[in-house]
């Protein structure tokens, strides 16, 4: 699984893909979908594709794949040998959502929550499954919200394919239990490589789970918090978790806008402006210790860009 597509830039989504096999391009397929990484603050979420000929789905089976959850790292790498080595009959793909990507979508002014953003990253690889000649005529799905309306509009989206969306499919269907695995072994490589574009010098790995509950994915937010510039890209700034550190441990900035001046509101709260950091420098204004800092942490900001 070469990964450089993404890790080249990593602030923005990247899909990834095997070859088609020949024989998909001939006989009756099924498709499995499922993702990894969905709750974690920290971290790109996954969605993951396989694909083989219907023919092929008990020699799926007997290579006992399973829900990624319920295995170990090792045996998902293992696994994932194993369906990539299956390259004659059987292909996978993946679509990479950067964290950015996540948070820009949830936080922009045309609500799009991260369901939305599944559906519509699970619609993307099968059209792109259909789009690369695969001749699909079964989808299995891991659904996400209620899973009877998911299938009507995915059936209603792909007529004359069956579609399956039930809970826990991974569990349920070799076929989605072989695309979690993909996702999760991508998601694994691509937390573990991860290439801060900030400048942050050695950065503490020792991050936990990464999901917004666990003690150490919490310190680790805290302690690579800017109060300024807020988080590195790797983490999630949409999550709660994410926001309530912002707000209580960052900086309070009043942005000009059209409806109140920056300015006086700023004054109103006894409070700066976000502009008047950048003001000419006037009666002593670059002796103002947060003026200073303000300019020099935007510097060293620019220096890394």
């Amino acid at each position: 699984m070469d990964l450089s597509p993404f890790e080249t830039d990593n602030s923005v989504s990247c899909r990834l893909s095997s070859e088609i096999p020949d024989v998909c391009r001939t006989e009756d397929c099924c498709l499995g979908i499922d993702e990894a990484g969905r709750g974690p603050v920290l971290g790109p979420m996954v969605y993951g594709i396989c694909f083989c000929p219907v023919s092929k789905k008990q020699e799926l089976k007997e290579s006992k794949v399973a829900d990624s959850k319920t295995l170990s790292e090792a045996e998902r790498e293992n696994l994932f040998r194993k369906l990539d080595e299956a390259k004659s009959y059987l292909g996978w793909a993946l679509q990479i959502l950067s964290p950015n990507t996540i948070s820009t979508s949830m936080l922009q002014r045309t609500k799009y929550n991260l369901n939305a953003l599944s559906h519509d990253t699970a619609i993307g690889l099968i059209q792109y499954a259909l789009d690369s000649g695969v001749q699909l005529t079964e989808v299995f799905v891991d659904t996400v919200g209620p899973a009877e309306k998911y299938e009507e509009k995915l059936s209603k989206l792909f007529p004359g394919i069956k579609v399956t969306v039930r809970p826990k499919a991974d569990s349920l269907f070799p076929i989605v239990s072989a695309a979690s695995i993909c996702a999760k072994v991508a998601r694994d490589r691509v937390v573990k490589g991860w290439k801060f574009a900030e400048d942050l010098g050695e950065v503490d790995a020792d991050y936990g789970s990464g999901y917004p509950n666990d003690p150490k994915t919490k310190a680790w937010l805290l302690k690579y918090l800017d109060p300024v510039f807020g988080y590195p890209q790797f983490v999630r700034f949409s999550w709660s978790t994410a926001q309530t550190l912002m707000d209580n441990k960052g900086v309070t900035v009043h942005w000009d806008d059209d409806d109140e001046d920056g300015e006086k509101a700023a004054e109103r709260q006894n409070n700066r402006s976000m502009l008047a950091y950048f003001s000419a420098s006037a009666g002593g204004n670059d002796q103002n210790p947060t003026h200073r800092f303000f300019t020099e942490r935007r510097l060293r900001s620019l220096d890394t860009l």
